[in-house]
């Protein structure tokens, strides 16, 4: 029996039935979140395997707790936290388990959660476990959050924002460290679009804002993006940490981490920090031939591209697919209003994404 078949029909007379296509390697991509181009990197996937194949074995066999953690795992979460400049970190399965793991397990019963009303549909899943307090304030609008802040009467208060946002691409405000720290609250950064793409070494918006990590202050990112990897990491005090590690249960009941994915992200964080000018001398240069081709301004590699009708963008995508280009067709409930979605890579060619913005153009006439 077709037991959600009305529920199908519903998704495809609105334009929002989704499938899955498989990667058509000829496209020139600019639709994954692979920023830096490094999962294209065959040095670091050359040196990970090297490294790799030394060992006694080549998987993490159990959860962390339970004879899952590897000196690998200790090491990258070491190198992340001198690059980053907090206490302790922890490494695990996704930036979607980091997430809820962040949001259920810190989030208790007289705590209050403070939301962008943006912020990743991960954490706006684990908001609604365990009954949590849970207030969604406007994108960006750090007077209503003061004020909500202000306000509230909770025992711990805890500010869930993004460092750039997956589908605007815009930053969080600077404000909100400053907020966070005057008003004894929480803050989480979920940095999995701004990791390795802003900053001074790219490590993200502490690091762009020039903010030096605090007690109160959550580190979210993730290894399949800019580190060409997968996996997550969150970075915090050891007391925070030691404090997930003890309840977070995708931390304590799933596998750790894989060996390669972590060696590769480990090389990968090495990569970008000594290679850091050239890379940000690319992302400027894209953001210029954005600004100049569309019009738009980007803070990271992020374009949207309003279009509305999600007709519309569907067959703007595939008239571009046609062309040669893979870009992303974003609609609801993902966004509001659909969009094109460019990642202006920097592993295609400036030439390339001068050429997709003339098409692109074209076809949204």
């Amino acid at each position: 029996m077709n037991f959600y078949a009305n529920e199908l029909k519903a998704l495809k007379k609105s334009g929002r039935y989704r499938t899955r296509e498989v990667i058509d390697t000829s496209l020139q991509d600019f639709a994954s979140n692979d920023y830096l181009g490094l999962s294209h990197n065959k040095t670091l996937h050359r040196i990970t395997t090297k490294i790799l194949d030394s060992l006694g074995a080549h998987s993490s066999k159990a959860s962390m707790l339970v004879n899952g953690y590897h000196q690998i795992h200790k090491d990258f979460e070491e190198a992340l936290c001198r690059a980053n400049n907090f206490e302790a970190g922890v490494v695990l399965g996704s930036g979607f388990n980091a997430n809820i793991a962040l949001i259920e397990s810190l989030v208790r019963k007289g705590d209050t959660l403070f939301m962008d009303e943006l912020y990743h549909a991960s954490g706006v899943l684990a908001s609604n476990l365990n009954a949590i307090d849970v207030v969604f304030f406007k994108h960006n609008d750090m007077q209503e959050l003061e004020r909500l802040l202000e306000e509230s009467k909770a025992k711990r208060k805890i500010v869930a924002v993004e460092g750039i946002y997956s589908m605007d691409g815009d930053l969080c405000k600077k404000e909100v460290f400053e907020i966070c720290e005057r008003l004894n609250a929480i803050l989480i950064v979920d940095e999995a679009h701004s990791s390795g793409v802003v900053g001074e070494n790219l490590m993200g918006v502490f690091e762009y804002y020039n903010i030096t990590p605090q007690e109160n202050h959550i580190k979210m990112g993730t290894l399949g993006k800019a580190y060409g990897s997968f996996g997550a990491f969150i970075l915090a005090s050891e007391h925070i940490i030691e404090y997930l590690i003890n309840r977070a249960k995708p931390i304590i009941y799933a596998t750790s981490l894989s060996l390669y994915d972590t060696l590769l992200a480990h090389q990968s964080l090495n990569y970008i920090l000594n290679n850091s000018s050239s890379l940000k001398e690319k992302i400027q240069r894209r953001q210029m031939i954005i600004k100049e081709m569309l019009g738009i301004e980007v803070d990271a590699l992020i374009v949207p591209v309003k279009v509305g009708s999600n007709t519309k963008v569907i067959k703007i995508k595939e008239s571009l697919r046609t062309l040669g280009y893979a870009v992303g067709a974003i609609r609801q409930p993902t966004v509001p209003s659909a969009i094109i979605r460019i990642i202006a890579r920097v592993s295609e060619s400036e030439e390339s994404l001068r050429e997709l913005c003339k098409h692109l153009k074209a076809v949204n006439i």
